[in-house]
């Protein structure tokens, strides 16, 4: 699935996002090396701990597929510039998915594409025990 499909599936999943406090809706798209693609949104709470991301989502959504293999994610926000994903997320993607490509992306159109080693650099992973 080229990018921009990746970017429409994104930001369709973005409208589902429950964001009552911050009103910041996020939309992600996890292509997987299997052709399927796995989307999420973000999902708030009143604690924001128990918040979770739109790329947590589609992690967990693709994993508890079976997915273990994974070639890019698609991020889309409203943001002014394309927002990029917490230390969290970038860290979770890191395990699970390793060095895969990353568009950032915002209604307005501006997108910037990169690897996650350029988000996440010298990440603790299984290397480092």
């Amino acid at each position: 699935m080229d990018t921009e499909e990746l970017i429409t599936r994104a930001t369709e999943a973005r409208e589902n996002a429950c964001a009552d406090y911050s009103r910041f809706q996020v939309g992600a798209a996890l292509a997987a090396a299997s052709g399927k693609v796995y989307t999420g949104c973000n999902i708030e709470n009143s604690t924001y701990g128990l918040t979770v991301c739109a790329e947590r989502v589609a992690l967990w959504k693709a994993l508890s597929e079976g997915e273990r293999e994974f070639t890019c994610i698609v991020v889309v926000a409203s943001s002014k510039s394309p927002a990029s994903p917490c230390g969290a997320c970038r860290q979770l993607l890191w395990e699970f998915c390793g060095n895969l490509e990353v568009t950032l992306a915002n209604l307005h159109g501006d997108r910037q594409t990169l690897r996650l080693e350029e988000l996440l650099p010298r990440p603790f992973d299984r290397n480092s025990l």
